[in-house]
């Protein structure tokens, strides 16, 4: 035994030396910050927080596993078998066409086998950062990005599990943060300006037949609601989410009423307050602190990402990191949008914070990702893409 551990101890120390510890600190200091505001925010549900409580904290050793995996295992080895990564990406979301299961949102974005839930577009997105992060390099190497067929292959790349999301799964929340990811990717790739002005042309003529042919009403309504007040007036429709949300923000004042103690949380008056709605949790039980602690620490790791990113030594390791930091910070505004009635409702969770094992472990899979990125020397095969 004694033996065995001489092996290991060597590799074990050069992990915690070269790992990206910090990066790895702020994730599980939000993850477990989560777990304690999910076990307030559901308190007072039916058989108490215990459960929740219990498959948040599975799910958190999951990700501690993955994030090491993806921190030793070279991504640039990953990204080599981008074929098999982007066709399992598309089985991954056909397979919801048969075995899709609607969670009441409206969305048939989850597969339940024997209990355990799982969102494919959790898996898929962070596929879809590795595979893009290629492409560009692969491009930019041997080709030129701004060339039309350039373009038009990261277009149809973009395009394939953007549509698939939004027709097979109706999830119009976790589409837009593939179309946040690609652009980020794109620009930080140096794809020129003239291009987004294209795309944006070309958007405002494909918008208004979406908005009528693609987009169920329930969608419309959502995206419209926050900035149309004709739409729930009373704030007791479409807006009760967001209206019950910021009735609980608004009670928090600066330190908040308490762990335990929310007068709306501990009564379940928000929708979905330990998912998409942790943000009102904390900002009531917490106060403003509270709430400025958590965006303090998603940016912390968002600045990481970032940092990792421009000291990377290749164009597809600095891109993956934009994509990750990118993925954080889209999610993370238009959570904290959701939940002050700023942005639409579109079911976005909070990263680290809010319920749920799949955001849980993709969360701590593209953090690994950038922390392999720091941990390991590339050979000079590498080097070229830069």
């Amino acid at each position: 035994m004694r033996e065995r551990w001489k092996r290991v101890s060597p590799f074990v120390r050069d992990f915690f030396h070269r790992a990206d510890m910090l990066l790895f600190a702020l994730s599980m200091i939000c993850s477990v910050f989560g777990i304690v505001m999910i076990s307030s925010a559901t308190n007072t549900a039916e058989g108490g927080s215990f459960r929740y409580v219990a498959v948040q904290t599975i799910a958190l050793l999951l990700g501690i596993a993955v994030f090491a995996v993806f921190t030793v295992i070279d991504v640039d080895v990953i990204a080599s078998r981008w074929v098999i990564l982007y066709a399992f990406s598309a089985v991954l979301i056909l397979i919801l066409i048969p075995f899709g299961y609607d969670d009441g949102t409206g969305n048939r974005s989850w597969l339940r086998f024997m209990g355990i839930g799982i969102q494919p577009s959790e898996v898929v997105k962070v596929i879809f950062i590795i595979v893009l992060a290629k492409h560009i390099s692969y491009l930019k190497e041997y080709r030129s990005l701004n060339h039309v067929f350039s373009v038009f292959q990261l277009a149809v790349h973009f395009a394939v599990p953007f549509l698939m999301v939004i027709v097979i799964s109706g999830d119009l929340g976790s589409a837009l943060i593939f179309f946040a990811i690609f652009a980020i990717m794109i620009f930080a790739g140096g794809l020129k300006l003239y291009w987004f002005v294209l795309g944006a042309a070309a958007m405002a003529a494909v918008i208004p037949y979406a908005w009528e042919n693609v987009l169920k009403e329930y969608q419309k309504e959502r995206i419209i609601a926050p900035y149309v007040p004709d739409i729930d007036p009373r704030g007791d429709s479409v807006l009760y989410q967001a209206t019950r949300s910021r009735l609980a923000l608004a009670s928090g004042r600066l330190t908040g009423t308490g762990l335990y103690q929310g007068p709306q949380t501990q009564s379940r008056a928000v929708p979905a307050q330990q998912t998409d709605f942790i943000f009102s949790v904390i900002g009531e039980e917490l106060g403003m602190i509270g709430c400025y602690a958590v965006i303090v620490l998603l940016l912390l790791i968002i600045i990481r990402c970032v940092q990792v990113g421009l000291r990377s030594r290749n164009t597809m390791n600095m891109l993956v990191c934009f994509g990750v930091a990118g993925m954080m910070l889209f999610q993370t505004a238009i959570n904290i949008g959701m939940c002050t009635g700023i942005t639409p409702v579109i079911g976005l969770t909070l990263p680290f914070f809010s319920y749920g094992g799949s955001s849980m472990i993709a969360q701590f899979a593209a953090v690994g990702l950038v922390s392999g990125i720091k941990y390991k020397p590339k050979p000079q095969l590498f080097y070229r893409a830069g």
